[in-house]
């Protein structure tokens, strides 16, 4: 047996998956994520620790036996976030997170410097890891004197299931830190943010063994050991890994708190002035590029927040079929926006809302604006020369077939929804942890997970949706700064 811990931005999320690839169980626990002020998102380590004692506990409960049979562990999480620890490797200050956007002058003053982008392969977004450091250094000297190691978030976690610092190179290239190209850490992006190679974790391949569990949890578990945990990676490289995006032409759209639209990459082609991350896959010798934008499902929760209501219940007001867009448009930078903007500052909101409009013409809106971003992601990979036949739909969001037809239309792509339910970046790490094991080749391991419902674009609509999304196109001039 092995299992996946996939530590996201609202919980964590772990399964139990069998030598032959099947799901035996999952189980999952939550966590707050705090906004003390705007633009800030922080989380307490502390509380990612509660919950992988409680899904662990909860999976030895219900199958003692076959937790008994685990041979190793692999690991997702969160991208761009940032433990520092003393010298004593005790927690400074709350964790800041991918969506934590105060250091965006850091990071413009970063990303001015052209070796960033020549090393990284990147732009320095407010959300990644260096720009991080570089306020705390301005910030909290104190704290920043007394930083030993920095972290990202799952291998905090690892931390404390293994007593080994590591991470792998899919997580660490989202750091701002990383030579993409050679992928190790970088000296000169290093000392650009006055940071040191000696208060870095080692870098390991997503694959490979980093440490083993420590005995007192192997006894609190009831595993009987030894069990090796590996490298896993970062959630979307995880998640292509279970979504079976490999190679080129193979990707994923993910409608999760973010928005993700993944392409496979087999070699390093890096584009950063198109606002389009390249990063290393979890596997040795691959790469991915994706575009991201701040707030997808996190827009239909603020709206349901907002309106006193649950999610589910705004979603299952819409139809199962899409009839044209909405007049009403929806900027989704609750957050800022990744790409293709790179502005941490522009906020969202409604266009054209007409005293009329109901609850169900703002969830429509809503879950167009979100698509609409997508196909800006879209336009900036084409941007590149990446061309995507197929894409696999992932993340709570692809359960509504209104929102996944909407994309699918927008993007002239047919969408491949798992029928079955969706462990994502969790199927993915524990896919990770098995190849070590040699029970099966990783062509094998890593298929595309079956059966799908195949979701096709509309293009009898297609055209006025078009027109609407180069509509919203010209609206972010009309909001910026």
């Amino acid at each position: 047996m092995f299992i996946g811990l996939d530590l996201g931005t609202s919980g964590l999320k772990a399964v139990l998956v069998s030598e032959d690839g099947a799901v035996v169980a999952s189980a999952s626990a939550t966590y707050p994520n705090a906004h003390p002020r705007p633009g800030w998102s922080e989380q307490d380590p502390a509380d990612w620790i509660t919950a992988c004692r409680s899904v662990m506990h909860d999976l030895g409960s219900r199958y003692p036996d076959a937790m008994r049979s685990v041979r190793a562990i692999g690991l997702s999480g969160q991208m761009h976030g940032a433990v520092l620890l003393d010298a004593r490797d005790q927690v400074l200050r709350p964790a800041m997170l991918w969506n934590d956007t105060r250091a965006h002058a850091e990071a413009a003053r970063l990303d001015a410097d052209p070796m960033m982008r020549r090393v990284t392969g990147n732009i320095v977004f407010p959300g990644f890891t260096a720009p991080k450091l570089v306020w705390v250094k301005s910030q909290d000297p104190e704290v920043f004197q007394a930083v030993r190691s920095v972290l990202l978030p799952k291998d905090h976690l690892r931390f404390w299931l293994t007593g080994d610092k590591a991470t792998d190179a899919s997580d660490a290239s989202g750091t701002a830190w990383f030579d993409v190209a050679r992928r190790d850490w970088s000296a000169d992006a290093l000392d650009a943010s006055h940071m040191r190679l000696d208060q870095m974790p080692q870098v390991f391949e997503g694959s490979q063994v980093t440490g083993q569990l420590r005995e007192a949890l192997l006894s609190e578990w009831g595993l009987s050991g030894p069990v090796d945990v590996v490298g896993g990676g970062g959630d979307n490289a995880v998640a292509a890994c279970a979504a079976g995006c490999l190679s080129d032409g193979q990707g994923f759209v993910s409608l999760g708190t973010s928005g993700v639209l993944l392409a496979a990459k087999d070699c390093y082609a890096p584009d950063p002035d198109t606002a389009v991350h390249t990063f290393c896959h979890a596997l040795p010798d691959r790469w991915y590029q994706m575009g991201v934008i701040l707030a997808a499902t996190d827009s239909l929760n603020w709206l349901a927040r907002t309106l006193g209501t649950e999610a589910v219940a705004l979603v299952s007001a819409l139809p199962d079929r899409i009839g044209g867009p909405s007049d009403l448009i929806f900027l989704p930078y609750l957050s800022g926006d990744r790409t293709p903007h790179n502005d941490a500052k522009v906020r969202g909101g409604f266009i054209g809302l007409d005293i009329s409009h109901t609850a169900q013409d703002m969830t429509q809106a809503v879950l167009e604006g979100v698509a609409y971003a997508l196909t800006d992601c879209h336009a900036a990979l084409e941007g590149t020369g990446t061309n995507l036949t197929s894409l696999v739909a992932l993340g709570g969001g692809a359960q509504s077939t209104f929102w996944c037809e909407t994309l699918a239309t927008l993007l002239g792509v047919p969408l491949q929804r798992p029928s079955g339910a969706d462990h994502g970046a969790a199927l993915g790490a524990a896919r990770l942890a098995m190849i070590p094991s040699g029970k099966a080749p990783v062509e094998e391991i890593m298929a595309a997970p079956g059966p799908f419902d195949t979701i096709a674009p509309r293009d009898d609509v297609r055209d006025h949706y078009l027109m609407q999304w180069n509509r919203y196109r010209r609206l972010y001039d009309a909001v910026a700064g």
